[in-house]
């Protein structure tokens, strides 16, 4: 997936999800105030989406559909959602990957069935992923820094290396 960065990190009992703004089709910028986080599940998850926009709405409504159903138990529904994504013949050809946080864990899916809990509490979406996910683990190792703060600097960082992602950033906190 290209075209964004949602990062995720996890410091003692808080999370923070974060994604830039920017929309990019072919070589220019549509938008640069996009917001690819949502709060799902009277507040108690966060998600973030890299990939089509539409498929990504339609797997956060189906994944809060799935949190519903199984009272909130954040790696039953990732596991279902995945199961359906990689099964059903309409959303198997869904374009889109997700980042999932509540206070107990964080899961990377998939529409390849892939329910991913990083070891270290830190993950990260999109084309500009990688500098994120690097950045925020020399800062964790390195800085004292609070995890909000720890966040926004990490996603700077891949900002300024990615071309398709941009500093205006969406933060939710758990």
């Amino acid at each position: 997936m290209h075209g964004t960065t949602v990062l995720c990190v996890r410091k003692e009992s808080k999370v923070v999800l974060i994604a830039d703004g920017q929309i990019t089709m072919g070589d220019h910028v549509l938008k640069h105030t996009a917001r690819k986080t949502r709060r799902l599940y009277s507040d108690k998850v966060v998600a973030g989406f890299a990939g089509s926009t539409a498929d990504a709405i339609s797997l956060f409504e189906r994944f809060e559909g799935k949190l519903q159903e199984h009272s909130g138990n954040l790696q039953k529904a990732a596991v279902e959602l995945a199961k359906e994504w990689r099964k059903d013949r309409a959303l198997r050809h869904l374009e889109a990957l997700l980042i999932v946080a509540d206070a107990k864990g964080t899961f990377v899916l998939s529409g390849n069935g892939d329910v991913i809990e990083p070891d270290d509490g830190l993950c990260a979406i999109g084309s500009g992923g990688i500098y994120a996910l690097a950045a925020a683990r020399a800062l964790l190792k390195h800085a004292k820094l609070p995890i909000k703060e720890l966040a926004l600097e990490a996603m700077r960082i891949a900002s300024e290396i990615c071309i398709y992602s941009n500093a205006n950033f969406t933060v939710e906190e758990i």
